[in-house]
């Protein structure tokens, strides 16, 4: 075993190891070979030689982000420590540019997986995409970035993004306010998406003019969809008809993307997915491109992976 340790310079040890250390914490999770104590302005290393090598190249490229910036989103965290010699074996996908846009504050957004990769493939070649895996692969954000950059490249003149209205455990009419006030919240995550790629007023008057609508499922019946970038998202909760009459809203010149994750079906249980139906009736479909993400694909804080793997441990084991 080696021992190594890195000097802090020019920066504010809680710039770099976060409050409470959360942040050395949390980049600490990707080097589980690793003994990492930081202390002081001062970060020690115990392990291997090569497990040491990588840990310090990687914690460079935050520190420099840091510096240049003044802080790092969990975003570009993950990004930076994202390396083929820290993640499991993932299947090839082509090695294309993986930054879609530049967002706000520096951001980059690009597809940090080669099923994201996959994705963005697959829109060139393709007018409808499903993106199919579980909670944190980065299916609707990466859905999301490549309509910001259709719109930005004036390639459609608008983006449509809807979610279908279904109880989660919760009663929606128990819920305060109008009908905006009780859908608003099923539609929170497309928002989200959007601010981080968009300032803030072009958002707000993209949103005012319809450049961007964001609207619940219902509203799309009797719509036509032309020269538009639409993403459907949860479409796990769709009803077959609900699934039909969003694919038939296609126009000319138009992109549909459609994300779910058909291990987390909300709908009744007499009522099958609109979803998990189409996914066997479109394939091979011509036009029409199928990615699978998986456990690999996961972009959120290492511990979702985790979650996701025992839970799918102890539900395979009851069965």
């Amino acid at each position: 075993m080696t021992e190594r340790t890195l000097l802090i310079e020019n920066l504010k040890p809680i710039d770099v190891f976060g409050p409470n250390d959360q942040l050395i914490k949390f980049i600490s999770g990707y080097f589980p070979s690793l003994k990492i104590v930081a202390r002081g302005n001062q970060v020690k290393m115990i392990g291997t030689p090569e497990d040491i090598d990588v840990f310090e190249e990687k914690f460079g490229e935050i520190i420099e982000h840091i510096a240049r910036f003044k802080t790092i989103s969990d975003n570009d965290l993950i990004y930076l420590l994202e390396d083929s010699r820290l993640a499991p074996a993932m299947p090839a996908a082509p090695q294309s540019d993986p930054i879609i846009i530049h967002g706000q504050n520096g951001l980059i957004i690009k597809a940090r997986t080669p099923n994201q990769r996959l994705m963005c493939e697959k829109i060139k070649s393709h007018d409808m995409l499903f993106a199919v895996g579980p909670a944190g692969s980065g299916k609707t954000y990466t859905a999301v970035a490549l309509a910001v950059k259709a719109l930005k490249n004036r390639e459609v003149k608008k983006i449509v993004l809807t979610r279908p209205a279904v109880e989660a455990g919760e009663n929606l009419g128990f819920l305060p306010g109008d009908l905006k006030d009780k859908l608003d919240p099923y539609l929170q995550p497309l928002y989200d998406a959007l601010r981080d790629m968009i300032p803030p007023e072009k958002l707000r008057n993209h949103l005012e003019t319809g450049i961007i609508q964001i609207a619940p499922l219902a509203f799309m019946r009797g719509r036509t969809l032309e020269n538009a970038f639409v993403i459907l998202d949860e479409a796990q909760n769709t009803t077959t008809m609900q699934m039909k009459m969003f694919l038939t809203r296609m126009g000319m010149s138009a992109k549909f993307v459609i994300t779910g994750d058909i291990s987390q079906i909300d709908l009744p249980r007499n009522q099958p997915s609109g979803l998990v139906q189409v996914l066997k009736i479109l394939n091979d479909t011509q036009g029409i491109a199928i990615v699978t993400l998986t456990g690999t694909d996961i972009v959120r804080n290492p511990i979702v992976g985790r979650v996701l793997q025992a839970y799918e441990s102890q539900l395979s084991g009851e069965q």
